[in-house]
């Protein structure tokens, strides 16, 4: 049967345009669009440890985590969306996946390698978390196949080009810290112990930088003696319920310090550039003022048992089988006894990416995504 030739050159037409415009789309993301890799702690946890060797006790994948925006657990130790997710809306990218998710979602839009309850430190948590070297391992993998999927040329501007967000240090000095209440039997001098997670911390910071990564966002520590979880210790020691001020205040103290260390990052390493979250002030503010901020409830989380809900007992899937629900979690501060809720999460987000001056400094995240050439 004869072909019409007219069509048969309208349709190569068509083809060929088709194919021109996906180039064009794919160019463009590997350009213009900077891709998000996360690293470090439960904050930014998408639900990697789902898929690691570990217990119940470092996992959050069952209801109702997740019941306020998935519908389902994900493995995200919230009601809903961390800050990154939040940010990766801002940015018009896509929900970042789990490292362990590549396979099926892809990574030119970036990677997530955070572990809940992992730390700088490979100590902490070792064999039941994803610690930040082995992070940064999985990190330098992604780059790799990054090179292979776009080449040489492409792969390089899109690590360049791309941001580095960190939320890591927490559980280090958490987990010294529930080790021995007792701060006069800390293993280290407080000073030391800071110097020392913040050496493992920068450490990776220069191993990306060196694989071409120089636009870092780095969250300061969180108030983590006045969590739930905290309140609900002291209330079974003293009966106070008052905050853990031993522990604050080490955390207090690396948060201090991340200032000073960014800084001489930035002047030893040229164009590296940074902007610190004060995550810190963030959650003290709305546990201190929460009607101000559109909450009800900043002491006692929404999911778990015990005093202040503080027992770690959210789905019973844990140790303690008991807890209770909320109704409303966005009228909480926290979700459970050691993590905030979707509604603080997304309010930091927009602080972060807004570049509120009084907790994020030197610059607002949104101009992290701008096209940098």
């Amino acid at each position: 049967m004869a072909i019409n030739s007219n069509l048969f050159h309208g349709f190569i037409c068509i083809l060929v345009a088709i194919i021109l415009i996906g180039c064009v789309e794919c160019n463009r993301k590997l350009v213009d669009t900077a891709s998000l890799f996360m690293f470090g702690d439960s904050i930014l946890d998408p639900g990697n440890n789902n898929y690691i060797n570990t217990t119940s006790d470092y996992q959050s994948n069952w209801w109702p985590y997740g019941e306020s925006f998935f519908k389902y657990p994900t493995g995200r130790p919230s009601d809903g969306r961390l800050i990154s997710d939040f940010i990766a809306e801002y940015a018009n990218l896509p929900l970042i996946p789990s490292y362990f998710q590549i396979d099926k979602e892809g990574f030119i839009d970036g990677v997530n390698f955070a572990s809940s309850l992992s730390g700088s430190l490979v100590e902490t948590n070792r064999g039941h978390v994803i610690n930040l070297k082995t992070q940064l391992k999985y990190f330098k993998k992604v780059t790799k196949l990054l090179n292979n999927k776009v080449g040489d040329k492409q792969s390089k501007k899109l690590i360049s080009n791309a941001v580095y967000m960190f939320s890591t240090g927490t559980v280090d000095y958490g987990e010294a810290f529930r080790s021995s209440p007792d701060l006069i039997h800390f293993p280290y001098p407080k000073q030391q112990f800071v110097e020392m997670v913040l050496s493992n911390f920068t450490s990776v910071l220069k191993e990306i930088y060196k694989k071409g990564g120089r636009k870092f966002a780095i969250f300061t520590l969180i108030p983590l003696g006045c969590f739930p979880g905290a309140r609900a210790f002291t209330f079974q020691q003293n009966k106070s319920g008052e905050c853990i001020n031993e522990l604050n205040e080490i955390l207090k103290m690396h948060s201090l310090a991340l200032p000073k260390t960014m800084k001489k990052l930035q002047d030893e390493l040229a164009g590296f550039k940074y902007t610190l979250f004060d995550l810190y002030e963030v959650i003290d503010q709305r546990i201190n003022h929460p009607l101000k901020f559109g909450f009800e409830v900043s002491k006692k989380a929404c999911c778990g048992t015990g005093p202040f809900r503080g027992i770690n007992s959210c789905g019973g899937k844990r140790q303690v089988k008991e807890y209770q629900l909320c109704k409303n979690p966005k009228d909480y501060v926290f979700f459970d006894a050691s993590h905030p809720s979707q509604s603080t999460y997304q309010q930091s987000a927009k602080l972060l990416w807004h570049g509120d001056p009084h907790v994020t400094k030197p610059h607002g995240l949104k101009s992290f995504f701008e096209f940098s050439g």
